[in-house]
Protein backbone atom coordinates (compact mmCIF):
# COMPACT_ATOMS: atom_id res chain seq x y z
CA UNK A 1 0.00 0.00 0.00
CA UNK A 2 1.51 3.02 -1.13
CA UNK A 3 -0.26 5.50 1.08
CA UNK A 4 -3.48 4.98 3.08
CA UNK A 5 -4.34 8.63 1.72
CA UNK A 6 -3.28 8.08 -1.56
CA UNK A 7 -5.38 4.94 -2.40
CA UNK A 8 -8.75 6.86 0.00
CA UNK A 9 -8.48 9.58 -2.34
CA UNK A 10 -8.17 7.47 -5.86
CA UNK A 11 -11.11 5.42 -4.17
CA UNK A 12 -12.92 8.67 -3.37
CA UNK A 13 -12.25 9.94 -7.05
CA UNK A 14 -13.89 7.08 -8.66
CA UNK A 15 -16.65 6.91 -6.40
CA UNK A 16 -17.72 10.30 -7.85
CA UNK A 17 -16.64 9.68 -11.42
CA UNK A 18 -19.31 6.48 -10.79
CA UNK A 19 -22.05 8.75 -9.71
CA UNK A 20 -21.75 11.12 -12.87
CA UNK A 21 -21.34 7.59 -15.35
CA UNK A 22 -24.60 6.55 -13.18
CA UNK A 23 -26.30 9.40 -14.09
CA UNK A 24 -25.61 9.35 -17.55
CA UNK A 25 -26.23 6.29 -18.01
CA UNK A 26 -30.12 7.56 -17.01
CA UNK A 27 -30.78 10.43 -19.53
CA UNK A 28 -31.01 10.27 -23.31
CA UNK A 29 -28.85 12.31 -25.54
CA UNK A 30 -31.53 15.80 -25.67
CA UNK A 31 -31.16 15.63 -21.45
CA UNK A 32 -27.93 16.54 -21.86
CA UNK A 33 -29.14 19.80 -22.83
CA UNK A 34 -31.91 20.60 -20.46
CA UNK A 35 -32.04 23.84 -18.13
CA UNK A 36 -34.46 24.38 -15.40
CA UNK A 37 -34.07 28.41 -16.37
CA UNK A 38 -31.47 30.28 -18.53
CA UNK A 39 -29.03 30.96 -15.05
CA UNK A 40 -28.89 27.52 -14.67
CA UNK A 41 -26.39 24.94 -16.09
CA UNK A 42 -27.44 21.98 -18.20
CA UNK A 43 -25.69 18.58 -17.65
CA UNK A 44 -23.29 19.25 -20.73
CA UNK A 45 -22.72 22.52 -19.74
CA UNK A 46 -21.35 21.24 -15.75
CA UNK A 47 -19.58 18.15 -17.63
CA UNK A 48 -17.79 20.48 -19.76
CA UNK A 49 -16.57 22.77 -17.41
CA UNK A 50 -15.79 19.80 -14.88
CA UNK A 51 -13.47 18.66 -17.75
CA UNK A 52 -11.81 21.71 -18.33
CA UNK A 53 -10.95 22.11 -14.94
CA UNK A 54 -9.55 18.49 -14.93
CA UNK A 55 -7.45 19.12 -18.15
CA UNK A 56 -6.38 22.44 -16.90
CA UNK A 57 -5.29 21.16 -13.45
CA UNK A 58 -3.67 17.76 -13.84
CA UNK A 59 -1.75 18.38 -16.68
CA UNK A 60 1.77 18.62 -16.00
CA UNK A 61 0.71 20.07 -12.27
CA UNK A 62 3.54 19.47 -10.79
CA UNK A 63 5.47 21.70 -13.09
CA UNK A 64 3.38 24.10 -14.55
CA UNK A 65 0.71 26.41 -12.68
CA UNK A 66 -2.86 24.96 -12.66
CA UNK A 67 -4.73 27.59 -14.41
CA UNK A 68 -3.37 26.73 -18.01
CA UNK A 69 -2.81 29.96 -20.22
CA UNK A 70 -4.43 28.13 -22.65
CA UNK A 71 -7.77 27.24 -20.60
CA UNK A 72 -11.03 29.39 -21.39
CA UNK A 73 -13.32 28.95 -18.58
CA UNK A 74 -15.78 31.13 -19.75
CA UNK A 75 -16.17 29.03 -22.96
CA UNK A 76 -16.80 25.99 -20.29
CA UNK A 77 -20.14 27.18 -19.88
CA UNK A 78 -20.97 27.62 -23.54
CA UNK A 79 -23.01 24.63 -24.45
CA UNK A 80 -21.10 23.18 -27.54
CA UNK A 81 -21.50 19.32 -27.74
CA UNK A 82 -23.46 18.00 -30.05
CA UNK A 83 -24.51 14.53 -28.21
CA UNK A 84 -24.04 12.58 -24.97
CA UNK A 85 -21.67 10.54 -26.59
CA UNK A 86 -19.08 13.57 -27.44
CA UNK A 87 -19.95 14.55 -23.93
CA UNK A 88 -18.86 11.09 -22.38
CA UNK A 89 -15.45 10.96 -24.32
CA UNK A 90 -14.64 14.30 -23.07
CA UNK A 91 -15.79 13.08 -19.20
CA UNK A 92 -13.40 10.17 -20.13
CA UNK A 93 -10.53 12.25 -21.16
CA UNK A 94 -10.39 14.39 -18.03
CA UNK A 95 -11.05 11.75 -15.20
CA UNK A 96 -8.22 9.92 -17.23
CA UNK A 97 -6.21 13.31 -16.74
CA UNK A 98 -6.93 13.01 -13.27
CA UNK A 99 -6.06 9.62 -12.70
CA UNK A 100 -2.78 9.77 -14.77
CA UNK A 101 -1.65 12.36 -12.42
CA UNK A 102 -2.51 10.80 -9.04
CA UNK A 103 -1.67 7.58 -9.36
CA UNK A 104 1.70 7.42 -10.19
CA UNK A 105 2.17 9.98 -6.58
CA UNK A 106 3.59 8.45 -3.87
CA UNK A 107 3.52 9.53 0.51
CA UNK A 108 6.62 11.92 -0.10
CA UNK A 109 5.06 13.68 -2.48
CA UNK A 110 2.20 14.78 -0.93
CA UNK A 111 4.19 18.28 0.93
CA UNK A 112 5.49 19.47 -2.15
CA UNK A 113 4.52 22.79 -2.91
CA UNK A 114 2.78 23.21 -6.73
CA UNK A 115 0.51 25.92 -7.53
CA UNK A 116 -3.17 26.97 -8.97
CA UNK A 117 -3.35 30.55 -10.12
CA UNK A 118 0.24 31.59 -8.56
CA UNK A 119 -1.24 30.17 -5.14
CA UNK A 120 0.67 27.55 -3.67
CA UNK A 121 -0.62 24.82 -2.44
CA UNK A 122 0.61 21.59 -1.06
CA UNK A 123 -0.08 18.52 -3.47
CA UNK A 124 -2.27 17.05 -0.81
CA UNK A 125 -3.96 20.29 -0.48
CA UNK A 126 -4.83 20.54 -4.27
CA UNK A 127 -6.01 17.01 -4.60
CA UNK A 128 -8.21 17.98 -1.35
CA UNK A 129 -9.34 20.90 -3.35
CA UNK A 130 -10.09 19.28 -6.58
CA UNK A 131 -11.88 16.46 -4.62
CA UNK A 132 -14.18 18.97 -3.10
CA UNK A 133 -14.78 20.89 -6.43
CA UNK A 134 -15.52 17.99 -8.64
CA UNK A 135 -18.15 16.54 -5.82
CA UNK A 136 -19.98 19.40 -5.63
CA UNK A 137 -20.35 19.71 -9.63
CA UNK A 138 -21.30 16.38 -9.42
CA UNK A 139 -23.75 16.71 -7.09
CA UNK A 140 -25.02 18.87 -9.61
CA UNK A 141 -25.21 16.75 -11.98
CA UNK A 142 -26.92 13.59 -10.15
CA UNK A 143 -29.55 16.57 -8.66
CA UNK A 144 -30.12 17.42 -12.55
CA UNK A 145 -30.63 14.19 -13.52
CA UNK A 146 -33.21 13.57 -10.82
CA UNK A 147 -34.95 16.33 -11.93
CA UNK A 148 -35.11 15.38 -15.26
CA UNK A 149 -36.04 11.51 -14.41
CA UNK A 150 -38.82 12.46 -11.91
CA UNK A 151 -40.29 9.46 -10.86
CA UNK A 152 -38.30 7.33 -13.22
CA UNK A 153 -35.08 7.79 -11.45
CA UNK A 154 -33.31 4.73 -10.24
CA UNK A 155 -31.40 6.15 -7.10
CA UNK A 156 -27.42 6.61 -6.45
CA UNK A 157 -27.74 6.29 -2.30
CA UNK A 158 -29.56 5.07 0.25
CA UNK A 159 -33.58 4.59 -1.24
CA UNK A 160 -36.21 7.08 0.31
CA UNK A 161 -37.58 5.51 3.24
CA UNK A 162 -35.31 2.58 3.31
CA UNK A 163 -32.40 3.82 5.62
CA UNK A 164 -33.32 1.71 8.50
CA UNK A 165 -32.96 -1.42 5.72
CA UNK A 166 -29.68 -0.16 4.80
CA UNK A 167 -28.23 0.20 8.38
CA UNK A 168 -30.01 -3.40 9.19
CA UNK A 169 -27.89 -5.01 6.60
CA UNK A 170 -24.80 -3.18 7.71
CA UNK A 171 -24.75 -3.76 11.42
CA UNK A 172 -25.24 -7.78 10.25
CA UNK A 173 -22.13 -7.80 9.23
CA UNK A 174 -18.62 -8.04 11.57
CA UNK A 175 -16.63 -4.66 11.77
CA UNK A 176 -14.16 -4.33 9.10
CA UNK A 177 -11.50 -1.32 8.39
CA UNK A 178 -12.27 -1.07 4.60
CA UNK A 179 -12.88 2.61 2.37
CA UNK A 180 -16.77 3.26 2.54
CA UNK A 181 -17.18 2.18 -1.70
CA UNK A 182 -15.82 -1.14 -0.98
CA UNK A 183 -18.22 -4.10 -1.95
CA UNK A 184 -21.11 -2.12 -2.43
Amino acid sequence: MKSNYLDSIQSQFKYYKNLGDNTFEQLENEDIHWQYNKESNSIAVVVKHIVGNMISRWTNFRNEDGEKEWRQRDNEFIDTYKSKEEMLLAWEKGWECLFNAIIPLEKKDLSEIIYIRNQGHTVMEAINRQLCHYSYHVGQLVYIGKLINNNDWNTLSIARNKSTDFNKKKFSKEKTRKHFTDGQ
